[in-house]
């Protein structure tokens, strides 16, 4: 089992970057694949960013590739979000979650455990 805590969200101006954390406990932290989400009120959860279990292969979506970094550092037990070029329409909370198969997936049904997520104000 694995359990997930997100930090680093905050508010910041249009254009600038942030950089979240997803700390991860358990044995087996590094078998995992890892995702972010994210959902802004009044719209339905969304996939942002996924990386596999050894960090050889990464996957964005549309929106925010070119502007946002999924990495990993099993030693840590750590994914980290960089995200630059913020826009107001990033402002949403970001969750980070974890899939037991050690292959990167983009749907949320995919993923066993989530953290409670951190909150990304982007403002204009």
């Amino acid at each position: 089992q694995v359990q997930l805590e997100e930090s680093g969200g905050g508010l910041v101006q249009a254009g600038g970057s942030l950089r979240l954390s997803c700390a991860g406990s358990g044995r087996t932290f590094s078998s995992y694949a890892m995702g972010w989400f994210r959902q802004a009120p009044g719209k339905e959860r969304e996939f942002v960013a996924a990386i596999n279990w050894s960090g050889s292969t990464t996957y964005y979506a549309d929106s925010v590739k070119g502007r946002f970094t999924i990495s990993r550092d099993n030693a840590k037990k750590t994914v980290y979000l960089q995200m630059n070029s913020l826009k107001p329409e990033d402002t949403a909370i970001y969750a980070c979650a974890a899939r037991r198969l050690g292959l990167l997936a983009t749907t949320a049904s995919e993923y066993s455990y989530w953290g409670q997520g951190t909150q990304v104000t982007v403002s204009s």
